[in-house]
């Protein structure tokens, strides 16, 4: 990527995975990883190739690209089957070393070669894990409301797949109640999640 407009909460113009209501807008790989594994140019699929080593970043950072743009960083990006595609057992070898996700909190241009910055401010950490992920987005469906699998996936983060593992899940966390089908509990309002990605504009220095 030489150039990008990062959007406030919404993640990169033009970019397939902006989404308002995703944890996953931006995946910042860093050069290290490319060394490490010696792997081709764009192998990891980044959005962001940074000098720095993305294992070094902790959920919650804040970093400032550019004189403007600012994200914040969600969780370890594992790898997927999608990348041995372009180099076959690459998705096995690097595991969770992939990079990092990340949402915009401040908009503003992004160009290569700008400097990165590590905020002092933090913001709440979000789980590697998915399925602690889901716990926690299942204890913020207010009382009386649903929220439906593909929602659940979008919210945390996962591929629609893992639908098929919610409803053992959700039991099992014991807020069965609170996920449902998409055409499950047509009498209950649906939960969006917006109120989990509160972070767009706030006050950051």
């Amino acid at each position: 990527m030489r150039a990008a407009a990062a959007l406030a909460g919404r993640g990169l113009a033009g970019d397939v995975h902006a989404d308002d209501l995703s944890p996953r807008q931006v995946l910042l790989a860093g050069a290290p990883a490319y060394a490490r594994h010696r792997l081709p140019p764009r192998t990891l699929r980044e959005n962001l190739l940074l000098d720095i080593d993305t294992a070094d970043f902790a959920s919650g950072m804040l970093l400032r690209v550019g004189a403007e743009a600012v994200l914040r960083l969600t969780f370890a990006c594992e790898a997927c089957g999608y990348l041995d595609a372009r180099q076959p057992g690459v998705a096995a070898a690097i595991g969770r070393a992939r990079g990092m996700l990340a949402r915009v909190v401040r908009g503003g241009p992004i160009t290569a070669g700008d400097p990165v910055v590590v905020l002092p401010a933090r913001l709440p950490a979000w789980d590697d894990d998915w399925r602690a992920r889901v716990a926690a987005i299942l204890a913020r469906v207010p009382p009386g409301m649903v929220v439906d699998y593909r929602q659940l996936a979008r919210l945390a983060g996962v591929q629609p797949v893992y639908c098929r593992t919610f409803p053992a899940l959700a039991r099992k966390l014991g807020f069965g109640h609170a996920a449902v089908a998409m055409a499950g509990r047509p009498d209950l309002p649906r939960w969006q999640g917006g109120e989990l990605f509160e972070d767009a504009g706030q006050p950051i220095g």
